[in-house]
């Protein structure tokens, strides 16, 4: 049987310590980037439902990704808001 000393025993407990604190701060940010990405492909999916129906109207908005998370986070409020920039600066 293999002989367990003290400085194992700590390193060992250290190395759980660090390997735990490591996981959660890689899922914490990991699951805020994938938030961002998901309301983004919504707000991207609203904006060319949006621009296939204002066509007719002349009326469309750019699709990029400050315009996708705006409509993504922010929903009918956002897209309304940006068609009202849109009319006002240009």
């Amino acid at each position: 049987m293999p002989d367990l000393d003290l400085n194992l025993m700590v390193a060992a407990i250290f190395a759980l310590i660090v390997l735990f604190y490591l996981v959660k701060f890689l899922f914490g940010p990991g699951q805020i980037f994938l938030r961002f990405v998901g309301t983004g492909l919504v707000g991207a999916a609203i904006l060319f439902l949006f621009n296939l129906v204002g066509g007719l109207f002349n009326l469309t908005l750019g699709i990029n990704v400050v315009t996708s998370i705006i409509v993504g986070f922010m929903g009918l409020p956002g897209l309304i808001m940006l068609i009202i920039l849109q009319k006002l600066l240009g």
